[in-house]
């Protein structure tokens, strides 16, 4: 993780208790960078997270789904048969 520092210096101990809060708060997520910014006694913490993966669902034929893996060859040829319209 990138932890920039702003304004005043700060000591190792205190990056690393706000990796720590930071890790704590936003557990679900990857922190990628941290800005510091310091202003005499107050600190504003800055997070930027790694994207998040996706998978795309639509809805084909009536159902939610990712891919047509799991489609038997009937719902396979309904969605191929689809007319597509344009915007």
């Amino acid at each position: 993780m990138k932890v920039n520092v702003i304004g005043e210096s700060i000591s190792q101990e205190e990056i690393d208790a706000y990796i720590a809060y930071g890790e704590e708060k936003y557990s679900n997520r990857i922190i990628k960078e941290m800005t510091v910014k310091t202003d005499g006694d107050f600190v504003d913490l800055k997070f930027q997270f790694a994207p998040v993966p996706f998978n795309r669902i639509r809805r084909i034929t009536g159902y939610l789904v990712g891919t047509l893996d799991r489609f038997n060859n009937g719902k396979r040829a309904e969605e191929h048969d689809r007319v597509k319209h344009s915007v």
